[in-house]
């Protein structure tokens, strides 16, 4: 299955009028001029998904900004920069299983439906998911699945998981989303507490051991667990 058959719709294009198109064209420009290691199909991916239909509170011009925008119940869509970076950072060929935790409006969902086979997303605010679940099927993002659970209980009637994305920062890795990456697996995810500073880790799993990587200092909404909703 190949990218334009994975991911959009002829009803994603009509609502995705030239203005939008050249807006995002200039935003993946602008990223790809500050972020040079990028691969192509990461930005490829951000220049095909129409971000404003994941910001329907927005402007277009301000769906457009690398900047991160409130979706409701207090939780956000990610910048376009940091969301193109922790895509690249899973370094997807296409052919894996990916769970991700914290769905949101879908966005990071629709550039993961392009560049892998399967996508499990889980979305702890009911509203928040059934919004993103209906806006995915509307748009032809057709290999997502989007549940609203505890991102701590992780999926394990589908796992395990070739790649693991938190768009939530947790103050630890949950053991049981690193138990339920797949051996050669790689898990991407911010880390820490919004007082004392988050970093943005990429954990992969050899043998049953887990390797860490720092990517750099991050800030994101902190991972809940769902019965404190």
């Amino acid at each position: 299955m190949d990218a334009d058959q994975r991911g959009g719709s002829d009803k994603a294009r009509l609502l995705d009028p030239a203005h939008a198109r050249r807006l995002r064209a200039n935003l993946v420009s602008d990223i790809a001029a500050n972020h040079e290691l990028l691969d192509v199909r990461v930005l490829e991916a951000l220049r095909a998904v129409p971000r404003h239909l994941f910001t329907p509170e927005a402007t277009l011009d301000t769906a457009y900004g690398n900047f991160p925008l409130p979706i409701g119940k207090e939780q956000t869509i990610s910048q376009p920069a940091m969301v193109a970076i922790m895509t690249d950072s899973l370094e997807l060929s296409g052919r894996e299983r990916v769970l991700e935790i914290g769905t949101g409006s879908g966005y990071q969902a629709a550039i993961l439906s392009i560049l892998a086979s399967e996508v499990y997303s889980i979305e702890r605010h009911e509203s928040l998911a059934k919004a993103a679940k209906s806006r995915l099927s509307a748009l032809g993002y057709e290999n997502v699945v989007v549940r609203v659970g505890d991102g701590y209980q992780g999926w394990p009637d589908a796992a395990p998981f070739d790649r693991v994305l938190l768009t939530a920062a947790p103050l630890e890795l949950p053991s049981v989303l690193l138990d339920e990456l797949a051996e050669g697996g790689v898990l991407v995810a911010p880390v820490g507490s919004e007082r004392n500073g988050q970093v943005l880790y990429r954990v992969r799993k050899h043998n049953g051991r887990i390797e860490q990587e720092d990517l750099g200092d991050v800030r994101f909404v902190p991972m809940v667990h769902t019965e404190l909703v």
